[in-house]
């Protein structure tokens, strides 16, 4: 949520950025909306002192006096609640539309229209070099038997995938090698709910805008998560957090959900976009003087851990017609995969500013009486599919066998190649 006074005294800035981002949003309707509501709140609270010392007077009157201040309470309740459903009707209105507003993006977000205006900040490490045509984690999951797309089209449909075999066994040595290195830098490690009211979905930002790529469950009106970065964000919501504890860090492992609504034809097949998948993500409660410097840390964080497996990748920054709702700022992080002759992107880090602490209520307060909204910020720590593929694709040899990345070796028993089984 933007703050609202700024957008009051500054609604040239809010259209300025809803231009950047390529939306269609109308600035005026916004501010008329909230004149009306602020009137409205005006009247409605004069009536109700009005009402509140009348209901005062009455037991003291007597006769033809006591009778007329009567009537004219009931007049008067007539009235406030004739007002009270027109100001709960604009501010539905008001906030329905606000809620549409995006974030104000840092300075150093490139302006652009879509992901040709993405920005190519720096290469890490050096492609793969083969003597063979290297084969895509399609045709090695299914030479390994570690992938089965048929059976599971065959239970639930497209995009869902059996990982089996040693698959499993490197997501669980990918889970434990991520994990130690972030309980190392002082992550709380937290398995949250992967089920959500619409309350957290709404507070992170993700609704309404992206509210067609969430699975709903229709008897308890709860949401399967896209993402932890949802429970995790609502985790302090309604709270004041001392300010000499931030900031406040956790490294959640979920399963997360996403109907990839209006992505149909694309990366259909493998483990790359599908509706399940499993995730861990970083996220952090900052004050705002230091949370610039946390966001690089959170991004140092992400790279050291891919930079351990010793895969090729590359930042992206991410300009505005490519970056969500609520973000200020984000990095992508692309692995290069062979199979695919291409950078993918495996990893978002992403700095919110106070946009989520708005919504879900998330202040600071110091020793010193200050006090205000935090900062959130959050990144992958690991896409497993993504960096499963990630591994297949740059660690294959020309017999379609995959070598085990000597970081994960100690967490998945020795076990150095998977090999086809004959």
């Amino acid at each position: 949520m933007i703050d609202l006074e700024y957008f009051r005294k500054n609604p040239e800035i809010i259209e300025a950025e809803i231009k950047k981002r390529g939306l269609s949003i109308d600035v005026g309707l916004g501010l008329k909306l909230d004149k009306e509501r602020r009137e409205l709140i005006v009247k409605v609270d004069k009536l109700r002192t009005e009402k509140n010392r009348a209901s005062k007077v009455i037991p003291k009157l007597i006769g033809e006096d006591k009778k007329k201040t009567i009537l004219q309470m009931k007049k008067l309740n007539g009235g406030l609640k004739k007002l009270e459903e027109e100001l709960d009707k604009t501010e539905n209105e008001f906030f329905k539309h606000i809620s549409n507003y995006p974030n104000i993006s840092h300075s150093s977000t490139p302006v652009g229209k879509n992901e040709s205006g993405n920005v190519v900040l720096y290469h890490n490490g050096k492609k793969p070099d083969f003597d063979f045509k290297p084969k895509n984690h399609i045709e090695l999951g299914t030479h390994l038997d570690i992938l089965d797309e048929k059976r599971a089209s065959k239970i639930s449909g497209s995009r869902f995938v059996f990982i089996k075999n040693e698959a499993v066994l490197l997501e669980f040595a990918l889970v434990r090698y991520v994990m130690d290195i972030l309980i190392g830098k002082g992550f709380v490690p937290i398995i949250p709910p992967v089920l959500v009211n619409e309350k957290a979905m709404y507070g992170t930002g993700f609704f309404p805008v992206e509210e067609t790529q969430y699975y709903k469950t229709e008897l308890d009106d709860l949401y399967l998560i896209g993402t932890s970065e949802v429970p995790l964000c609502a985790y302090h919501s309604g709270e004041f957090l001392d300010a000499e504890d931030l900031p406040l860090k956790y490294a959640a492992f979920s399963t997360c959900f996403r109907r990839e609504a209006g992505s149909y034809g694309k990366d259909l097949g493998g483990m790359f976009r599908v509706h399940q998948f499993d995730k861990i993500e970083m996220f952090i409660f900052s004050h705002p003087d230091s949370s610039w410097d946390e966001y690089e840390n959170l991004r140092e964080n992400l790279e050291e851990i891919v930079k351990g497996l010793g895969l090729h990748y590359r930042i992206m920054n991410m300009c505005t017609g490519d970056i969500s709702t609520p973000n200020a700022k984000k990095y992508d992080l692309e692995v290069w995969l062979p199979g695919q002759n291409s950078y993918r992107e495996i990893a978002s880090c992403s700095h919110d500013t106070d946009f989520q602490a708005r919504r879900l209520n998330i202040k600071y307060k110091d020793t010193k009486g200050g006090k205000g909204f935090v900062h959130t910020m959050n990144s992958t720590a690991c896409a497993v599919g993504r960096t499963l593929i990630a591994i297949c694709e740059n660690y294959q040899d020309s017999k379609g066998n995959v070598k085990i990345p000597d970081a994960l070796v100690p967490y998945i028993g020795g076990r150095k190649v998977i090999s086809r089984k004959e």
